[in-house]
């Protein structure tokens, strides 16, 4: 199977079970807008690194559902809050309204309380997959996620003039990395892998690629049109935050790009495990272009 045709594949398939797993929207305006901010695209990044980690380990897909799931329940919480007014005031996600501005307020930050809750919900249900040990250390791993996500996202929204290099890195790395990070583990557990050398360089992989995910997205919001990325572009501009082509130009962000993949590549090497899903991952997310 081509990496193309895994995408489509595990993109659909983590569709299906947030269908499910999504509470019913009849005559329910929280709900409606739950469903509206999870369903309504996206390229689902997050439950295919736990897909792919946990297969290159020999796992199988039944038993990373749940997690990969659980994974998606959070970004689509945090995009949602990243959007309103208060944070970084978007119109548009993924090409739609945002959540506040195709609901209101109000039902914007419940929708994300009730998804946030919902992910942590779903890890801890018994389950035929999943034993006890594996439930707690992933509720571990994505707790801490989101609470240095939000820590990212303070600082991102009090750092809005220049700041150092070192600064940006860091905000990226909580904003944007951890989840990305957590979502890695979670794959890895759920694989019952408990190698502490393997999860340490699984877990620098993810760090390499999170960075370098954040240095794409930056790239795209100058490069890109906003038809083509489906949200407004130069947005960090005009709020005025700095990012990684505006500190040190477009040039010198791609090549960081590239310099991130090798190291990427390098943690894989130090460990025994079927290494091309995340090779293909990895690729994907340099060269991405929306």
């Amino acid at each position: 199977m081509d990496f193309v045709t895994f995408l489509k594949k595990h993109q659909q398939r983590v569709n299906i079970v947030l269908a499910g797993i999504l509470p019913d929207e009849a005559k329910n305006n929280l709900h409606q807008a739950m469903r509206y901010s999870v369903l309504n695209g996206g390229k689902r990044l997050r439950p295919l690194l736990v897909y792919v980690t946990g297969l290159a380990l020999h796992g199988n897909a039944e038993k990373l559902d749940i997690p990969a799931t659980a994974a998606e329940l959070i970004h689509c919480y945090s995009l949602i809050h990243d959007d309103l007014p208060a944070m970084d005031d978007a119109d548009l996600r993924r090409g739609k309204p945002t959540c506040h501005k195709k609901f209101d307020e109000a039902t914007a930050i419940l929708a994300g309380d009730a998804l946030q809750v919902l992910s942590f919900d779903l890890l801890s249900r018994d389950t035929k997959h999943l034993d006890c040990s594996q439930q707690k250390q992933m509720i571990s791993i994505l707790s801490q996620a989101c609470a240095q996500m939000a820590e990212g996202q303070s600082l991102d929204i009090t750092h809005q003039q220049q700041i150092s290099l070192a600064e940006l890195t860091k905000i990226n790395q909580l904003k944007t990395g951890r989840l990305i990070e957590a979502s890695v583990l979670l794959g890895a557990i759920a694989a019952n892998c408990q190698d502490k050398k393997i999860l340490n360089e699984l877990k620098k992989y993810a760090q390499h690629i999170g960075l370098a995910f954040q240095i794409s997205d930056d790239i795209l919001d100058m490069e890109s049109h906003h038809e083509t990325l489906g949200k407004p572009t130069h947005h960090d501009q005009k709020l005025n935050k700095t990012t990684y082509p505006a500190l040190i130009g477009i040039e010198k962000a791609k090549q960081k790009l590239q310099q991130l993949h090798l190291e990427a590549m390098d943690c894989l090497q130090n460990i025994k495990l079927e290494k091309s899903l995340l090779v293909d991952l990895a690729n994907y997310i340099i060269i991405r272009r929306k």
